[in-house]
């Protein structure tokens, strides 16, 4: 298991009056996004005294999530803004630590929910007081809120998800505005990892947890994440190697406690897996990048792939990555003789 040292301790909170829900939004610069994320929360408010609604900012520096507060929350959502930028992780604990609902919810401040979201997931853990977690299908949607694809149909019906842990361990598949956790989960499990940079905190959180608790699906999409946005941490991360080294990160973090979960033989072939995925995530990229003939970059990418993962279709994509960086270097000093030439001449 991971050090302890590096997960917070989320203190249990007083049983009186406590709300069933606490939708925790972080923030950090997306306050023209954070709009459509309250209007989506406030839309299906069963009221303070059921549900917690609080924006945490990371002491945003280029807008004002403060105003799109008071303006839309009318008082009713609560603000906190942190006294200096902590980085997103230390964001995230901040949220789980002033929320005191049973429920924790903790939706990104561009992202939303679509309606029926805490109804659903709500008469999940209602019915099923075993589960620690719920999540639904959701929508991957681009910086105009246009729909991209849908996520995984983990289960046709609504239900717990049989064999979750190998799935999950294999590889990420789900996103946190789609996901509600019982805070005691998170009191007795600790919070996101902060050894992570821009990435893989999320996944390695939901594979901690359906270690210990077992988990229900709901096929509805009923979330929305954004994909992509200018100046976002994961959108600027996957221009260079810092996520998938980080997603690298994740899956030693995992493979050091999942045996304990698993059989050796299911533990490894999640790992295995998980390594393949990440490892094709940076060669994916480093073809982006040759495109625009960053070659350092799509050279770190490859170098990446194969820490991640030096399967054999792996090494293949690899070799032929680097011919095409070798073919477009020879023709592009090729065509700096000739205009040499021309010049001289």
């Amino acid at each position: 298991m991971a050090d302890q040292a590096d997960r917070a301790v989320i203190p249990p909170v007083l049983e009186i009056d406590r709300p069933l829900w606490s939708v925790m939004i972080p923030t950090y610069n997306c306050a023209d996004y954070l709009r459509q994320t309250l209007t989506s929360v406030l839309a299906q408010d069963p009221g303070a005294d059921v549900m917690q609604i609080q924006v945490v900012d990371d002491h945003s520096t280029l807008d004002d999530p403060e105003a799109v507060v008071k303006e839309l929350g009318q008082g009713r959502v609560e603000f906190y803004r942190q006294p200096h930028n902590k980085g997103y992780i230390r964001n995230f604990e901040t949220c789980l630590q002033r929320s005191h609902g049973h429920l924790v919810h903790l939706l990104h401040g561009d992202d939303y929910v679509l309606d029926g979201f805490y109804q659903h997931l709500q008469q999940a853990f209602e019915q099923h007081p075993e589960i620690g977690a719920a999540f639904c299908r959701h929508w991957y949607v681009n910086e105009s809120g246009e729909v991209e694809a849908p996520s995984p149909l983990e289960l046709p019906e609504g239900g717990i998800l049989p064999e979750w842990l190998e799935r999950i361990a294999s590889g990420q598949r789900l996103t946190t505005p789609s996901i509600a956790v019982r805070r005691l989960v998170y009191e007795q499990l600790g919070g996101f990892d902060r050894r992570f940079v821009c990435a893989g905190e999320d996944w390695e959180m939901w594979v901690r947890i359906a270690a210990h608790y077992p988990v229900w699906f709901e096929p509805e999409p009923l979330a929305a994440y954004r994909v992509t946005r200018a100046g976002s941490l994961t959108a600027g991360a996957a221009r260079n190697h810092r996520l998938v080294q980080d997603m690298r990160k994740a899956t030693e973090i995992i493979e050091s406690y999942l045996s304990n979960h698993l059989a050796k033989r299911q533990a490894d072939r999640a790992a295995a897996q998980a390594r393949r995925l990440y490892a094709s995530w940076a060669l994916g990229t480093a073809e982006k990048l040759l495109i625009t003939q960053d070659w350092q970059g799509a050279i770190a990418q490859i170098e990446e792939a194969l820490r991640c993962s030096r399967a054999l279709a792996i090494r293949r994509d690899v070799l032929r990555l680097r011919c095409k960086i070798q073919l477009s270097s020879l023709r592009q000093r090729m065509n700096q003789w000739k205009n040499a030439g021309r010049q001289a001449s």
